[in-house]
């Protein structure tokens, strides 16, 4: 094995059992351009891993908004400032997720879709409602969802 190689597999060793140090080292090679040094299968997937990250929080934050807009609209009687508080919060949120990664913009409408089950899951969990009260489909526009002064009912 050449120095190379053994490198690159103490880097991916490295990665197993340590993975704060893997980053630091990988950080690093990039910063002082020894290309031949890097744990480039592994760095590849964290990259991955990263864009990923960022579409599963933007879902994660439209569940729990569409969530609470349910229980606003379904649920009067038991609105709260905690819950416009969540709306808000989740709202800025998502703004500023797209703020710093652009291209989820292009990913919201199908983020919509796919998160509503889950959002409506959340508000029957919270509510004492029956599933027959809430709509099978999304009932809010996705400017709506976004929409600051937006409060449903």
């Amino acid at each position: 094995m050449n120095p190379t190689q053994l490198n690159v597999s103490q880097s991916s060793d490295l990665y197993e059992t340590d993975f704060y140090a893997w980053t630091v080292e990988q950080a690093k090679f990039l910063r002082d351009g020894a290309w031949h040094s890097l744990d480039i299968q592994n760095l590849a997937e964290e990259i991955e891993s990263l864009g990923k990250q960022d579409r599963r929080e933007l879902r994660n934050r439209l569940r729990v908004l569409i969530g609470h807009l349910l229980k606003w609209e379904y649920q009067p009687g038991k609105r709260s400032r905690s819950w416009s508080h969540t709306i808000y919060e989740q709202r800025y949120q998502i703004k500023e997720l797209i703020k710093e990664s652009l291209s989820l913009k292009s990913y919201l409408r199908d983020a919509v879709m796919e998160t509503y089950s889950d959002a409506l899951d959340l508000a029957l969990r919270e509510t004492s409602l029956d599933e027959s009260c809430f709509p099978k489909d999304c009932c809010y526009s996705l400017e709506q969802i976004l929409e600051t002064v937006f409060f449903p009912g």
